[in-house]
C-alpha cells in the first residue's frame, strides 16, 4: 500500500473510533425518553448504559490481544461490522431488551481503540506516528463530546432510534473503505489466545463494574454490592496467576509492570475517574430546575451546549498535542492535562451561580482531556513492543473506564447524599462532588510525574533533546525501538 494512502486509513480508523466513542455518551442525555417510549422503568433503562460499559470493558483487551494475533484489519473490519449490527438492532428494537441487548453487541466496539493505534503504529512512518496517535485521541475524546451535545437536537427534530439509524449509514461506509484500503499489518505476536485468561478478566471486570454502576439502587452495604467486590478481588487474584502461569497471556503482566506502563496506567485511573463524572454530573447540574436554590433549569439542548467549549477545546488541544509532543515530551502533556482538569474541577466547587462560569470551566477542562488522552496513548505506544500494542492500548482504555466507574460512584453518592423535600440533591452535595474531582485529577497529575525520566538516542545513534528531556520511549521510532529488560518479542 503507497504511503500516501496512510490519510485514508487514518481516516476510517478515527471514523470508526469516533462514532463509537459518541455512541457511550449519546444515549445518556436521551435516557428519559428511552425510559418513556419503551414503557420501562428508570432503573431498567440505566441498563442501556450499563450493559454498554460492561460489554466494552470485556471485549476491548480481549479483541486488541485477538487482533495481535490474527491481524488488526481483519479484527478492525469484524468489530465494525458487529458495531453495524449492534446499532440496527438498537434502531429497531421492539423493546428495552432487546435495546440493552444491542447495547452489548455494540460494546464490541472498545476494540476500535487498541486496534487503530496498533494499525497506526505499524503502518505509518515513524514521524508521523505519535501525531497521528495524537489526532485519533483527539477525535476519539472529542466523539464523547459530541454525543453529549448532540443528543437533544437529534432526538428534539427526529427520534431517539436515530441516534442510532445515524452511525449505521456512517458505520456502513466505514466498514466497506476499511476492507478495500485498510492494509493488514506485517506484524504478529505469536501464542493464541489465553482463553482461561479472558474468562477471568471478563469475570473480574464485570463482578467490579457491575456493583460500581448499581450500587446507588442496590446499597453499598447490600449483599449483592458486597459479594460483588469480594468476588473481584477473588477473580482478580485467579486472574493474575493465569496470565503469570500461561505461555501465550492475554495480557502480558511484564509489559504491565514497565515504569512507564504502570505510571501510565495510574494516571489514567484517577483522570478517568475525574473525566467520566464530569461527563455525568455537569449536565445534571445545570439541567437542575432554579428553584431548587442552584442550577439553570437547561433543556438537554440547551446543557449540551453550554459543554461545547469542552468539546471544541479538547479537540483542538488534542491536535495541537501531536505538534507539542515532540518538543515538550508526552509526560509533560500528561501532568498538565491532568492538572487543568483539577483547576476546571477547582473553579467548579467555586464559582457555578452563572452559566459563563460552567461554559469556562468546560472548556479548560477540555484543554486537560485532549492533551491528557494524546499523552497517554503515546506512552504506552512508545512503551510496549510492537506485537502488545493492542493488548496494552486496550488494557489502557480499560483502567480509564474502571477509574469513571469509581469516580461516578463516589460522586454520586456525595451528591445525592442529602437531598431536598423535593427530591433534589442540596446544592452543598454538587461542591462536594466538585471538590473531589479536583482531588482526583490533582492525584492524576503527581502519577503522570513519576512516569520515569531518561535520556533516549535517536535512530542515528545521536542523543535528541525531548523538550523536557523526558527520555519518552515514544520518541524513539516505535517500530525499531528496543524492548525493555525482560521483556520479549
Amino acid at each position: 500500500m503507497p504511503r500516501k494512502s496512510t490519510r485514508l486509513t487514518f481516516a476510517v480508523l478515527a471514523t470508526g473510533a469516533g462514532v463509537f466513542s459518541m455512541l457511550q455518551s449519546l444515549i445518556a442525555p436521551a435516557l428519559p425518553t428511552v425510559q418513556h417510549e419503551l414503557h420501562t422503568s428508570q432503573s431498567t433503562a440505566t441498563w442501556v448504559m450499563t450493559a454498554y460499559l460492561l460489554s466494552a470493558s470485556v471485549f476491548t483487551p480481549i479483541l486488541g490481544r485477538v487482533g495481535d494475533l490474527i491481524g488488526k484489519k481483519r479484527t478492525l473490519v469484524a468489530v465494525l461490522v458487529t458495531v453495524l449490527v449492534g446499532c440496527l438492532i438498537a434502531a429497531l428494537a421492539p423493546t428495552i431488551g432487546v435495546l440493552i441487548l444491542a447495547r452489548v453487541v455494540q460494546g464490541a466496539g472498545g476494540a476500535l481503540f487498541p486496534l487503530s493505534f496498533g494499525i497506526i503504529r505499524d503502518e505509518f512512518d515513524a514521524a508521523r506516528v505519535s501525531p497521528s496517535i495524537s489526532n485519533l485521541s483527539a477525535v476519539i475524546a472529542a466523539g464523547g463530546g459530541v454525543g453529549i451535545v448532540a443528543a437533544g437536537p437529534i432526538v428534539s427534530a427526529l427520534d431517539y432510534r436515530w441516534l442510532f439509524w445515524l452511525p449505521v449509514g456512517v458505520v456502513a461506509v466505514t466498514t466497506l473503505i476499511a476492507l478495500r484500503y485498510v492494509p493488514e499489518s506485517p506484524r504478529r505476536a505469536e501464542g493464541s489466545v489465553n482463553w482461561l485468561g479472558a474468562v477471568l478478566l471478563s469475570a473480574w471486570l464485570v463482578a467490579l463494574l457491575l456493583p460500581l454502576s448499581q450500587a446507588t439502587r442496590w446499597g453499598w452495604g447490600s449483599a449483592r454490592v458486597v459479594g460483588l467486590f469480594a468476588a473481584a478481588v477473588v477473580l482478580f487474584v485467579l486472574w493474575l496467576l493465569a496470565e503469570a502461569r500461561s505461555r501465550s497471556p492475554l495480557i502480558d503482566l511484564k509489559v504491565m509492570r514497565l515504569p512507564a506502563v504502570w505510571t501510565t496506567n495510574a494516571a489514567a485511573l484517577l483522570f478517568g475517574a475525574g473525566m467520566y463524572s464530569i461527563w455525568s454530573f455537569l449536565p445534571a447540574f445545570v439541567q437542575t430546575p432554579r428553584s431548587a436554590g442552584y442550577g439553570f433549569g437547561a433543556s438537554v439542548t440547551a446543557s449540551g451546549l453550554l459543554m461545547l467549549p469542552m468539546l471544541v477545546a479538547m479537540f483542538l488541544s488534542g491536535v495541537l498535542s501531536g505538534r507539542l509532543e515532540p518538543v515538550v515530551g508526552a509526560k509533560r502533556l500528561l501532568t498538565t492535562g491532568a492538572a487543568l482538569g483539577a483547576v476546571a474541577c477547582g473553579f467548579l466547587a467555586l464559582w457555578h451561580d452563572e452559566q459563563w462560569q460552567v461554559a469556562f470551566v468546560s472548556g479548560v477542562f477540555g484543554l486537560g482531556i485532549g492533551l491528557a488522552f494524546a499523552s497517554m496513548a503515546n506512552l504506552i505506544v512508545g512503551s510496549v513492543p510492537p506485537e502488545q500494542t493492542g493488548a496494552a492500548t486496550g488494557m489502557n482504555a480499560n483502567i480509564r473506564t474502571i477509574g469513571g466507574s469509581i469516580g461516578a460512584a463516589v460522586t454520586s453518592v456525595l451528591v445525592t447524599g442529602h437531598l431536598q423535600s423535593s427530591g433534589l440533591p442540596e446544592a452543598a452535595g454538587y461542591t462536594h462532588g466538585f471538590t473531589l474531582l479536583a482531588l482526583l485529577c490533582l492525584a492524576a497529575a503527581l502519577a503522570a510525574l513519576l512516569v520515569p525520566v531518561r535520556h533516549v538516542r535517536g535512530m542515528t545513534g545521536v542523543p535528541r533533546a525531548t523538550g523536557d528531556d523526558d527520555g519518552d520511549p515514544a520518541h524513539q521510532d516505535p517500530r525499531t525501538a528496543p524492548l525493555a529488560p525482560g521483556v520479549r518479542g
